[in-house]
């Protein structure tokens, strides 16, 4: 080994430098923070085209600099979630203990398929998961774990159904019949994702229409399964959303588990986002019948406080989550029948899973549970102010009336044929300027921007200074 490498190697290891590289680090993420919350000149996005950002790092890497030059660069280069004006993407504003967590679980880099390989995070993982089960409102017999997003999670809990309600061993025989999952109009993409990947195919995602607030139909649920029945087809799950992602508008819950219970059909639940309504008594009424699903999704990145990626899948039954992933690994566990909550590898994709649960840990135990729904509360009531606003304003459309803190509305002008196409350059323009940040969503054939209320510091001045710059884009392209 040359000299020059085994320096390398030496460095990476070195206690003292790493010390002081962290000092340096937190002292100047700190400094970012205050002044995310002091100054609401400081942009949102420091916007870069895709282009230009990828020469600046290839570029980068070919200069000598220290660590702190680097960190330095990558937050130049991010965009700020932290910034009251960061109204876009579901991504939650993390807790800053939670953060931390983050970096004693890399640093520690404990994973939790097998229990000696994380002791501390496997049975902090079940604390966590349990207080989520006896939010939703599970008796003792729930259970669950966390995963590695919405979509992993969502993917789990259908292998799960099908495990449960196909008439065959899937698992060991193949498919030896079409099955299919029902699912509303507005789910997340996620959902269709996860049955092509199942392999279930077009036929095996039924779609039910939704009503003028964008929930499923579910006066059509009956004639939607008999037409699969009808087709040979059959329906092993459906799904409740809580809430759908475009419009934000939660299913009704008790009706679809009264439709599932009759028939026979495992109950769903993807409350990757609306599901924390569960911790919220102003708000838990939104999800009323959730703790009649079979199997729930709750994004903590989300609404709960916690960086990303970190998400609960809830069992009603625990031994549905052993169930689905029943097979040999000799060099693991000994027993591959055993349920032991304390070797999570049985139940997840996942294996050499990271310490996430100790993030979420980390704010129940410094911040108190009740933080959760201060946060929520914060956030849904954030959201319905900024529809008010909207609709005091003429030059504005709001899609519907929110039911939490996911806002879609639009600038229109009397004098222009093509809103769609204005909305789209108002919002690029926005994104481009970086002293805003919204997405944006197509409803009906119509675009619309799209306001997600993320941070508990967004104010009504934040709201009209967001309106009045759209505003002001809108009648400079027009003109």
């Amino acid at each position: 080994m040359s000299r020059t490498s085994t320096s390398s190697l030496h460095n990476a290891y070195n206690v003292s430098e790493f010390r002081s590289q962290a000092h340096e680090l937190i002292d100047m993420l700190a400094d970012h923070l205050e002044l995310m919350q002091s100054d609401r000149s400081r942009q949102v996005l420091p916007y870069k085209k895709p282009e230009e950002s990828l020469r600046f790092w290839q570029q980068d890497l070919e200069q000598p600099g220290d660590s702190l030059e680097m960190f330095k660069a990558i937050l130049d280069d991010s965009i700020y979630i932290h910034h009251p004006q960061y109204l876009g993407h579901q991504i939650a504003q993390p807790a800053f203990v939670s953060s931390l967590a983050g970096l004693m679980s890399d640093l520690l880099n404990n994973g939790t398929g097998v229990y000696e390989m994380g002791m501390s995070s496997n049975a902090i993982e079940k604390v966590v998961t349990d207080f989520v089960a006896q939010s939703i409102g599970y008796h003792t017999s729930a259970s669950g774990f966390m995963t590695s997003g919405g979509s992993l999670a969502n993917l789990t809990a259908l292998l799960a159904a099908r495990h449960a309600k196909a008439p065959n061993m899937v698992w060991h025989e193949g498919h030896d019949q079409k099955l299919a999952v029902m699912v509303s109009e507005e789910t997340h993409y996620c959902i269709d994702r996860a049955a092509r990947i199942m392999g279930l195919g077009d036929e095996g995602i039924i779609k039910v229409p939704v009503d003028e607030q964008y929930k499923i139909r579910t006066d059509l649920l009956e004639k939607y399964l008999q037409k699969a029945i009808d087709n040979n087809t059959h329906v092993i799950c459906v799904i409740g959303c809580a809430a759908s992602t475009s419009t934000g508008s939660f299913d009704d819950l008790e009706a679809i588990a009264d439709f599932a219970n009759k028939n026979d059909i495992w109950f769903h639940v993807d409350g990757a986002h609306g599901g924390s309504a569960t911790f919220s008594e102003q708000h838990k009424h939104l999800v009323k019948g959730i703790d009649r699903a079979d199997s729930v999704v709750i994004d903590f990145h989300k609404m709960l406080m916690s960086p990303a990626l970190s998400t609960a899948l809830i069992f009603k039954d625990t031994h549905a989550a052993y169930k689905t992933f029943n097979q040999r690994a000799q060099y693991l566990w000994d027993e591959e029948q055993s349920e032991e909550w304390y070797n999570t590898g049985k139940r997840t994709f996942e294996c050499t899973k990271f310490m996430m649960s100790i993030k979420v840990y980390s704010i129940l135990k410094t911040l108190g549970k009740q933080v959760f729904q201060e946060n929520v509360d914060a956030l849904f009531n954030i959201g319905f102010r900024f529809a008010d606003i909207v609709k005091e304003r003429p030059n504005f459309e709001l899609a519907l009336d929110p039911e939490c803190n996911i806002i879609n509305y639009r600038y229109v002008n009397a004098s222009v044929s093509d809103l769609n196409a204005l909305n789209a350059a108002i919002r690029q323009q926005l994104v481009e300027d970086g002293k805003f940040y919204v997405v944006q969503t197509i409803i009906d054939g119509k675009r619309y921007l799209r306001t997600c209320t993320m941070n508990p510091f967004t104010t009504d001045e934040d709201v009209h200074a967001l309106l009045d710059e759209i505003e002001h884009i809108g009648r400079r392209l027009v003109t």
